[in-house]
């Protein structure tokens, strides 16, 4: 199968480049490394079935033909990281809308398969946990950038489901929650790298807020196996589905499970929002995935508990620093 992913030298979409060239798959890469790494691909770039574009998804000619070529579409791209959302609004908005907006336009013009992936920001401030795909999304105000990354990704839900319904696209949408991982970076705020990388280098692990906030943290490999399932299954034409773990846990929990599991002497401390992000800036206690759906469409059950995630992260941040 010859396969395109947007955003492919990402963390995520580096893994899933893996995967697809080690079945045997046709992979191209579109990334403009805003955020992704080449050294990501390191592993890929010598196979004879792989191929990287240097260019952005907002360049409709290397789109139709990347997309005239291709067979299914991970499209990946997009502005991700609290961090890099809260600084750049503006690239946030358009990265994400625009380009979804080429890649479903164009998909559609090939009739090519597209999974679209979202993320669980675009339930908002809704509390009713877990979070299963057809319950209602509540948002901030306007007036705290943070939100405008939700609004955004929801915008690219609405495309996606809207071009399925209009034109039969077969599009999939997956909502990740909190994906970690080999190569993770810590650069746009990412939790658990920044929280290793501290605690590795024996300086502050530093909580952004009181750390009674928590998440659940699905390990890259397992979600992979999820996305290539459904979009190996005709039957999630047109739907969600969440995709992640439900191993809850508080930051502040996670911030002293990783210091005793990396054998650090770091002080943990707490930075309120305000200092780390600036005014503005709104969060969520609880974020639980139900994987009901996902379970029930192709059998996916997240295999890597959390402990085994944390020691996978720290063994690949010592092997970095050595």
């Amino acid at each position: 199968m010859r396969i395109l992913i947007t955003g492919g030298a990402g963390f995520i979409g580096s893994h899933l480049c893996e995967r697809l060239l080690s079945e045997g798959h046709q992979v191209e890469v579109i990334d403009d490394l805003s955020t992704g790494n080449l050294e990501n691909l390191k592993y890929c770039k010598d196979n004879k079935n792989f191929r990287f574009i240097y260019d952005t998804v907002l360049n409709e000619n290397t789109m139709h033909a990347a997309i005239d070529k291709c067979d299914v579409i991970y499209h990946l791209a997009a502005a991700v990281g609290v961090d890099l959302i809260v600084r750049q609004p503006v690239r946030t908005i358009e990265t994400n809308i625009k380009g979804t907006e080429v890649v479903l336009d164009i998909a559609r013009k090939y009739n090519r398969k597209v999974l679209l992936a979202s993320t669980s920001e675009v339930y908002g401030k809704n509390e009713q946990v877990p979070f299963r795909e057809e319950d209602d999304s509540l948002f901030g105000a306007t007036t705290y950038s943070r939100w405008s990354y939700a609004c955004s990704k929801a915008i690219d839900e609405f495309l996606g489901l809207a071009y399925h319904k209009q034109y039969g696209l077969p599009v999939i949408i997956a909502r990740f929650f909190n994906t970690v991982g080999e190569r993770q970076s810590g650069q746009y705020g990412m939790v658990i790298p920044r929280f290793v990388r501290a605690a590795l280098a024996g300086e502050p692990i530093t909580i952004y807020g009181d750390g009674k906030q928590s998440r659940c943290f699905g390990y890259v490999m397992d979600v992979i196996d999820g996305i290539t399932s459904l979009v190996n299954d005709p039957g999630s034409y047109g739907q969600v589905f969440n995709i992640g773990s439900t191993e809850e846990i508080s930051i502040e929990a996670l911030a002293f499970k990783i210091k005793s599991l990396a054998g650090s002497s770091s002080e943990i401390i707490y930075l309120p929002y305000e200092e780390a992000y600036g005014q503005g800036f709104d969060d969520m206690r609880r974020r639980i995935p139900s994987l009901d759906k996902i379970e029930k469409q192709v059998g996916y059950r997240p295999k890597t508990s959390l402990d085994q995630i944390l020691e996978k992260i720290i063994a690949y941040f010592r092997r970095q620093v050595n």
